[in-house]
């Protein structure tokens, strides 16, 4: 049961989650149902990185929920065969699965001390769990590159059609420019297709197993 050293996180709860873990549940997580004693700006990029990274990402990460929590001795095994070493523990956490109950609580004021984790910190944190668990920022660039192409597509016949019926005003702007967006969107997609790649390589070195088994029977 990993918890923080500052009091924020009780200890007192930790009895209900025992009562839980023998009730059956492998993963009993605690969420914080009240953040009054974070910054709102801390509140409010907490939950934007939630909604994005739970959009984004396969794997969906319980919101609010931080690093206290009880785990069966078979969850924390599963996760020392990940052979990752630039670990994401929220996402993996959340990755292996396993029974889970939810219990709420009201964290509080931290007792001494402050926080070390800087906004630059929480940006590298919330980063490091976008690229861990999505390759989303990659497919962004073939999107771009195929949007760009279109709407480059549509102007040349407008600006072709507009040619044709009322006349040019400025012979040769309108072509180097459909020419210039034409050939960049398909950079663009370029970069995106190699990115597809990329990605697939970046996930396939993680090596995280296809599932993970609960328990063999009959060994």
């Amino acid at each position: 049961i990993p918890f923080d050293a500052d009091m924020q996180d009780p200890p007192e709860l930790i009895p209900e989650m025992l009562a839980a873990w023998r009730a059956g549940a492998e993963v009993v997580l605690a969420r914080r149902v009240d953040r009054s004693t974070d910054s709102a700006m801390k509140r409010q990029t907490a939950l934007a990185f939630y909604k994005l990274h739970n959009a984004l990402s396969h794997t969906k990460i319980p919101e609010n929920v931080g690093d206290f929590r009880l785990m069966d001795r078979v969850v924390v095994e599963a996760l020392k065969t990940l052979p990752e070493r630039q670990r994401f523990m929220k996402g993996l956490f959340a990755w292996v699965g396993f029974r889970t109950v939810t219990i709420d609580y009201v964290r509080r004021p931290r007792s001494a001390g402050q926080s070390k984790f800087s906004g630059f910190k929480l940006w590298n944190f919330a980063l490091e769990g976008f690229t861990s668990f999505s390759t989303a920022p990659l497919k962004i660039w073939t999107y771009l590159g195929i949007a760009g192409a279109l709407l480059a597509l549509l102007y040349g016949v407008l600006i072709l059609l507009r040619t044709l019926l009322l006349g040019n005003p400025v012979p040769g702007y309108a072509s180097l420019f459909v020419a210039i967006t034409f050939f960049g969107s398909v950079q663009l997609i370029s970069i995106g297709l190699l990115g597809e790649y990329i990605g697939r390589i970046y996930m396939e070195a993680k090596q995280r197993p296809t599932y993970i088994i609960r328990k063999r029977h009959g060994d």
